[in-house]
């Protein structure tokens, strides 16, 4: 059972890495998932943003909420020190 515990965790684990390099993976369904990997840029009450760029120099912004994290729709590995943690809902 999901806990409000669990999702304070989860938001001050984001909150803590504002600007960390950050690596994704998120499932939308139907057999279609994406990786990417960018950066921290923001964090809000209800969502977080990510930065990322690729080859062709944009630069895009999506946004997720702290319970796709929770329910695993979106996983996180967030890179402090070379080091790898990752987010677990």
């Amino acid at each position: 059972m999901i806990e409000r515990n669990d999702l304070c965790e989860i938001k001050k684990c984001i909150e803590s890495s504002v600007g960390q390099r950050v690596s994704l993976s998120s499932n939308k369904g139907k057999k279609k998932s994406f990786a990417k990997e960018g950066v921290i840029e923001n964090s809000y009450p209800n969502i977080f943003t990510i930065k990322i760029e690729n080859e062709y120099e944009t630069t895009r912004r999506i946004s997720f909420s702290y319970t796709d994290v929770l329910t695993k729709v979106v996983e996180l590995v967030i890179y402090k020190d070379n080091k790898s943690i990752q987010i677990v809902g």
